[in-house]
């Protein structure tokens, strides 16, 4: 699907994991790129965290080799880390940006928050952010995609689709949210995929007051338990009251009560 993939990293816990993940969706002669951005230019600092950086680049190689597919990991400092994402990815060509949302409201990691919200609003490539769980689960049932315009987004439906055709063909449900009344139809169709995967188009109705921007992931969730908390993958729109769907603060309520895999796709 593509033919390079960077991936920022923090912490060396995330190498083989998210090298694992972003290899689903990779060309079978395709490229990851793995970026460390050291978040100072403080001499001492950089020397230090640079020599530590080794944690980081063994294991990204040696995951690479077990996966037989190219990694090639790169070190760099500067206090603009969203920056340095934003131009590695354009000097590298690659075709997504592959990250986790996580960290806590003081700011020290560097995934959240401010490079987040760069990365979604001014990467010239695709954006795929994934939950802790997203990169632990072995094993998906389903793939849920809730959409608000009555039709899932064609980036997230074609990611949706490399990932089921990876394990064995899994359905993918695409859940229409509207206000009650506002739809034409609440049957159940089904389907297959352009590639050939089971797909389910369901429909669920609720109230102005509940499809109010607060309480979206809260919705999102309470249909993905319905499906028994398969994967949840969620894509780049606009709510008809709301506007842009995928903003910082949507991701992360959403990444926080999740208790099942979560890809939020913008592309």
């Amino acid at each position: 699907m593509y033919r390079r993939i960077l991936i920022p990293i923090n912490e060396p816990s995330e190498v083989e994991p998210m090298i694992r993940f972003a290899a689903q969706l990779l060309d079978t002669d395709g490229e990851i790129r793995l970026l460390h951005v050291i978040p100072t230019t403080t001499l001492p600092e950089v020397t230090r965290q640079w020599r530590a950086s080794v944690n980081l680049v063994v294991p990204a190689h040696e995951t690479g080799a077990a996966l037989d597919i190219r990694v090639d990991p790169e070190v760099r400092a500067s206090r603009d880390v969203s920056g340095e994402i934003l131009e590695s990815a354009e000097t590298h060509g690659v075709g997504a940006i592959v990250l986790t949302l996580r960290g806590d409201r003081r700011g020290r990691n560097p995934f959240i928050g401010h490079t987040a919200s760069a990365l979604l609003h001014h990467a010239g490539c695709d954006v795929i952010v994934v939950n802790r769980l997203g990169l632990i689960e072995e094993k998906v049932p389903r793939i849920l995609i809730p959409t608000f315009t009555g039709s899932p987004p064609p980036k997230a439906l074609q990611i949706a689709e490399e990932i089921a055709l990876r394990n064995k063909g899994i359905p993918i449900i695409t859940l229409s949210i509207a206000a009650r009344g506002g739809g034409s139809s609440a049957e159940e169709t089904v389907s297959r995929s352009p590639r050939g995967v089971p797909l389910r188009r369901r429909h669920a109705f609720f109230s102005e007051t509940l499809l109010g921007r607060r309480r979206l992931p809260e919705l999102v969730l309470q249909e993905a338990a319905r499906e028994r908390y398969g994967l949840l993958l969620v894509g780049e729109e606009a709510t008809p009251s709301e506007g842009p769907l995928l903003t910082r603060r949507f991701l992360e309520e959403l990444f926080r009560a999740a208790p099942c895999p979560v890809l939020a796709v913008r592309g």
